[in-house]
């Protein structure tokens, strides 16, 4: 089992910075294999929004290329996104999404997602 909890979500400005933070518990987490963030806006589909791997490089959607930047601290089971330049179209509940193997065995866990908004 792993617990997540996030953190660092709220409103900006456009043009402005947020950074969320994940953090993983629980004996699950030796197990983890990639981290990442999911977004979704009203009336979407859940998308990814970023995700490391263990050892490769990260993905991004294209829409936040260059914008935003993850990073995995694997000391402390840590996923954070750092996300500049924020536009209007980045507004939605943020997830926390890691992924955990046991043999040949895939299991997702979730965060209970957090709110970020852009607006002037």
């Amino acid at each position: 089992q792993v617990q997540l909890v996030e953190s660092g979500g709220g409103l900006v400005q456009p043009g402005g910075s947020l950074t969320l933070s994940c953090a993983a518990s629980g004996n699950g987490v030796r197990n983890i294999y990639i981290m990442g963030w999911y977004r979704q806006a009203p009336g979407k589909q859940r998308e990814l929004v970023a995700e490391k791997p263990q050892i490769a490089r990260p993905k991004y959607a294209d829409s936040v290329k260059d914008r935003f930047t993850i990073s995995r601290d694997n000391t402390k089971n840590l996923v954070t996104l750092h996300m500049n330049n924020l536009k209007p179209e980045d507004t939605a509940v943020y997830y926390c999404n890691v992924g955990v193997r046991v043999l040949d065995d895939d299991h997702d866990y979730w965060g209970q997602g957090t709110q970020v908004t852009v607006s002037s």
